[in-house]
């Protein structure tokens, strides 16, 4: 009997860990894809091109792990990843990006990202990232560190890293909100404010309320720098119609 329930107990299997694949670029999700389905107790449930097909499949497939690119069109991740905590999507989000620095990790971590990689990092680590973040870790360059200890690290961001004249650290590291985006992607494509404004049914002193709120969360100084800020992290794409 008792050989009986230890066959039994044996024979159940472990979950899977379920993963989403977002990145708009086919070739690297088929590397991704290529590396993961190689592992046993992975599940690839699916793959998304874009910022609002991630949305759509994070909420319909309910994977465990997320792999998401910055650089996205519609919305980009980091936009994504913090609908997804603001929702209470029970989903660990590892950022992945070709932009790869401090200040852009500490976007990622405040969107909500459990993990922050460049995207020629090694498989073997990123495997191992997967694992951690679904136990409730968060993986930040080669540390492994519980959810008090990320805090910890926050503040030390804030600390060491240059902020707005405002001296508001809130502000200065807050991810934009999907509007302040919107007007983002139309300054890169040199529209005026009044064309924002019609483009997207609001007044003129609104854009301008907005644009501000968009500077001192950036720290730049005005907006060709903010589109410049932008660009170079991924947040917007150029090819992009907005």
């Amino acid at each position: 009997m008792k050989t009986n329930i230890t066959a039994k107990k044996s024979a159940r299997k472990t979950p899977k860990i379920r993963v989403l694949i977002v990145d708009d670029h086919p070739l690297f999700r088929a590397g991704l894809h290529r590396v993961l389905e190689l592992e046993p107790d992975l599940e690839i449930v699916g793959e998304a091109a874009n910022g609002n097909e991630a949305l759509e499949k994070a909420r319909t497939l309910k994977p465990d792990v997320i792999l998401m690119d910055v650089n996205l069109p519609n919305l980009n991740g980091l936009q994504v990843t913090r609908e997804l905590t603001a929702s209470r999507q029970d989903v660990a989000v590892i950022i992945l990006t070709a932009y790869h620095d401090d200040e852009q990790m500490l976007h990622a971590i405040r969107a909500g990202g459990s993990a922050y990689f460049p995207k020629d990092v090694d498989p073997k680590e990123l495997i191992r990232a997967i694992h951690q973040v679904r136990e409730g870790k968060y993986v930040l360059n080669d540390a492994v560190l519980a959810k008090p200890q990320v805090a910890n690290w926050l503040i030390n961001q804030f600390t060491q890293m240059p902020i707005a004249a405002t001296d508001d650290a809130e502000l200065a590291f807050q991810p934009l909100s999907a509007r302040e985006m919107e007007i983002l992607t139309r300054i890169t494509h040199g529209k005026s404010n009044k064309e924002i404004a019609r483009d997207l049914g609001i007044s003129c002193q609104t854009v301008k309320n907005h644009m501000t709120s968009i500077l001192r969360k950036l720290a730049v100084n005005d907006r060709t720098q903010a589109a410049v800020y932008a660009l170079k992290r991924g947040w917007i794409r150029l090819q992009d119609t907005p």
